[in-house]
This record gives structure tokens, sequence and C-alpha cells, in this order.
């Protein structure tokens, strides 16, 4: 504990005096010593990160850097409810007991064959966060792969590490694989179709080449799910047979709810344009649509569900980081950050496209993707109103911001999501230093592979500088 309070100090006081040199005014300076006080908190105490969250957002009240309009303001509430609605709708399939009914049937067409039930279950994490989104994608395959070994006595970390790294990944293919995503198409004007041609390919050959990353990191792992499949699969034969009727109509229910939440996310801009509203109101509505079916369904259980299914512990953590970075924006750290890396990059598209790749990716690998993405869209403004072209730099952000996600704890919404259900299971903790090589070998290496990917594009590329449209 006490060498972890030295690097938590050393942390808050080395962070600000690295980054005055890049001409950071003292009071950008106090932002920046403000938000790592929440940062390191979580890094270095992760099971006390609400209690450094609190406190963090107390100093910058007191500091007077954020106030409570702009608290509010910046906590993504909008993101918040999200969440709360797909844990209530991923709660009750949970309480439907549909997720043993998916795994089992899984299991009845895969075999009782470790790697290749982890190789289709990878896939299934990518192709449903490219349909759907992340969180939603997160919450459905770790509640099916904890359902599997939750009974048994295997570690739940390297089956819940392997599926986040390739939803992560899969989130990068379309526009509603990633709040990021949303992000880039509202302020850039880009389309479906857009990243069907620019985001998509790109995304599955960075799949191609984790999962055999991932294969080869747990192949011990993998390995010991062999008993662990073949118990299973005679047991819970048995048991489904025997509770056949019960079984059908709940996984009924509960199957057609999340059908139904699902094609209303990937409908959502259809439905919006019919309806006359406003963007992404139904990607919020669907959301919370579904999750007040499930507690009507529930009747006398509903309450129950909302209280023990929502996990309000990483929600409340999410409004005070979100919050913090904030601050960031609206004390012009991120503006000061534009400038250096139109100067680092003398003028080259190639090179300024490179950076915008390493430079959000390093900033997603130190927060969440969405919060530095956010924070990267006015200096892709900056950059646009200097001349530049500004069409790769979407994708540049949008690979840097979904694959460097990968890299830590903290780096993307699902991994915080995940580590959540994980202890509000009481199946143990999983900790930022523990995450941090095979997440972080899988995130350079599919990195790497992007940016190349992008640098080979750049050709066939449209030379019109992109419109930002708001900030």
């Amino acid at each position: 504990m006490s060498r972890s309070w030295l690097w938590y100090g050393v942390g808050l006081v080395l962070t600000p005096l690295v980054l005055a040199p890049l001409g950071l005014t003292t009071t950008q300076l106090i932002a920046v010593a403000g938000f790592c006080s929440i940062l390191y908190g979580a890094i270095f105490f992760w099971e006390h990160r609400l209690a450094f969250a609190f406190l963090g957002i107390a100093g910058l009240l007191v500091t007077r850097l954020l106030d409570v309009p702009h608290l509010i303001e910046f906590a993504g509430l909008d993101i918040i409810l999200f969440l709360v609605a797909m844990m209530t709708v991923v709660g009750f399939l949970e309480e439907q007991r549909f997720f043993e009914y998916v795994i089992d049937h899984l299991l009845l067409v895969v075999g009782p064959h470790p790697q290749r039930l982890m190789v289709v279950m990878m896939v299934i994490a990518w192709i449903s966060a490219a349909l759907v989104d992340e969180v939603t994608s997160i919450l459905f395959i770790v509640a099916a792969m904890l359902n599997l070994i939750e009974r048994s006595k295997l570690d739940p970390f390297p089956y819940i590490l392997m599926l986040v790294l390739t939803t992560n990944i899969g989130s990068s293919a379309t526009v509603v694989g990633n709040p990021v995503g949303v992000i880039i198409a509202l302020r850039s004007g880009l389309t479906f179709a857009d990243f069907l041609r620019w985001a998509t390919p790109v995304s599955i050959a960075c799949l191609t080449i984790s999962i055999p990353l991932c294969l080869r990191m747990f192949r011990k792992d993998i390995r010991a799910l062999k008993s662990v499949l073949a118990g299973r699969k005679g047991e819970r034969t048995l048991e489904r047979l025997a509770e056949q009727p019960h079984l059908t109509r709940g996984v009924r229910t509960s199957g057609v709810l999340f059908g139904g939440v699902v094609l209303g996310l990937v409908l959502h801009h259809a439905i919006e344009h019919v309806l006359g509203l406003p963007r992404n109101t139904m990607l919020l509505g669907a959301a919370l649509i579904g999750a007040g079916l499930a507690l009507a369904i529930s009747r006398d259980k509903a309450r129950t569900l909302i209280e023990k299914r929502v996990d309000w512990w990483t929600l409340s953590f999410f409004v005070m980081l979100f919050a913090s970075v904030g601050t960031l924006q609206q004390s012009g750290v991120t503006s000061v950050l534009a400038a250096r890396i139109i100067e680092l990059s003398g003028g080259s598209v190639p090179i300024l496209a490179s950076l915008f790749v390493w430079s959000s990716g390093a900033l997603t690998a130190i927060m969440d993707n969405v919060l530095a993405v956010a924070t990267f869209v006015p200096i892709v403004g900056d950059v646009g109103q200097a001349g530049y072209q500004t069409f790769a730099l979407w994708w540049a952000m949008l690979f840097g911001g979904t694959l460097m996600g990968n890299a830590t704890l903290i780096g993307s919404t699902a991994n915080i999501v995940a580590a959540g259900v994980v202890e509000r299971r009481a199946l143990g903790t999983i900790t930022f230093a523990r995450w941090l090589a095979p997440g972080m070998l899988v995130a350079v290496v599919t990195t790497v592979l992007a940016n190349l990917l992008l640098l080979a594009q750049l050709p066939l590329m449209p030379h019109a500088v992109s419109a930002v449209v708001g900030h």
C-alpha cells in the first residue's frame, strides 16, 4: 500500500511538470493535476476508485476549475442513462436464464472443444459490437461466459479479457459500434456507408490477427476449459430437458425483448428520420423502452431488478471521470495539444494521421476512449481551419480510440463495465496491472496494423476538408 501511495504522489507531481513545457498555463496545469488525482487513484487503488473520483471532483469545484452547471454538462448523462437501461435489460435476460439457454445451445453446436468455443465467442463478440454497440455486446457476452464458468474454480479473467479485446475491435467496424463512432459521424458528416468502406475492412483485419494472439497467450487457460465443457454439456442437457416448458417460455419472452432492443438500436437513425426526431434520440430511446418493458414484465420483482442488476458503483465512477475530462477541455488543455500536434507533423498528412492515431490512442489508454476522442474533436477542427485535409484524421481517431482502448483497464467503457460485472458477481477483482501486459500487446499490434492500412489508403481518400459540425 505504501508503494502505491508513493507512485500516486510521483505521478500527481510529475505529470503537470512534464506537460508544462508544452505551453500550459498555471490554471491548465492545476486542471491536469485535478484530473490526474482521479486517474492515478483508479490506476493504483482500483477498488477505491470512487473515493478518489469524489474527492477529485470536490477539489476541482473548490479551485473553481469546475462549477455545478458544467459538472452536469460534462457528466455524460445520456451515456449513463443508456448504460442503466442496457444493464436493466441484460439483468432481466439473466433472470430469465436467457444466457444459459444460449450457451447450452452453443455447446451443442460447437461441442466440448475449448479452443473452438473461444474462437466462436470472440467472433460473436466482434459481430455483436459492430451491429449494436460495445456496451450491449460486452454485457451479453460476459454474462454468457460467466454463466458457463462461474460454478467452476476457473479464474474468469483470461476468458473475459479475450472477449473484451475482440469486442473493442468490433466496435470500430461501424458507426453504431461505439459512442466514439457516433461522435465522429456527428462531427464529420460521415455516413454508415463510409464506415463500411473505410473502417469495417480494417476492423476485420485486426480481428484476424488478434484471435491467434489471444489463443497463444491464454492457451493453458483455454485447455482448462475442456473438463468444464464436458461436464457442463451432459449435466445441462438433462436439466434442460427436465425444465423445458418453463425454460422455453422465459427464454422466448426475453429473446423477443432483446431482439426488439437490438433492432431498435440498429435502425435508430431510420426511426429518427421517419419521426422527425433529433439525431441519436432513439439510440437512447430504444434502450429505455427495452428497460421499461423488462421492468413491467418483472412486476413485483422490478425493484430488485433495478437495484441489484444495475452496477451503480461503476456508473457513479463514470460520472466523475467524464466531468474531470470535461474540465480539461474547458480550461483549454486540448487546444494546446492541437497546436503542438500540428507543429510536430510539419504539414505532412501521413505524419499528421499517424500522430492522431497514436496520440488519441495514448490518451485513450489513460482514460475512457469516448472521453479521449471527444477531446480530440476540437483538435481536428483546428487542423481543418489551418487548411489541412481532415478526412483521414477521423479514421485515425476512430482506430486510435477503439483499438488502443484495449491497452488498459480504463481505456474503454466496455473494459470498466466487464470488470464491474465480475466484481458484482463476487468472482474476483480485475486489476489495472494484470490487464496491462496482454491488453497492451493486442492493442499495439492491432493499432500498428490499422495505422499501416490507413496510410496505404490515403491516395484513395477524398481530398476535401471535412466539415466539423460543432464541438
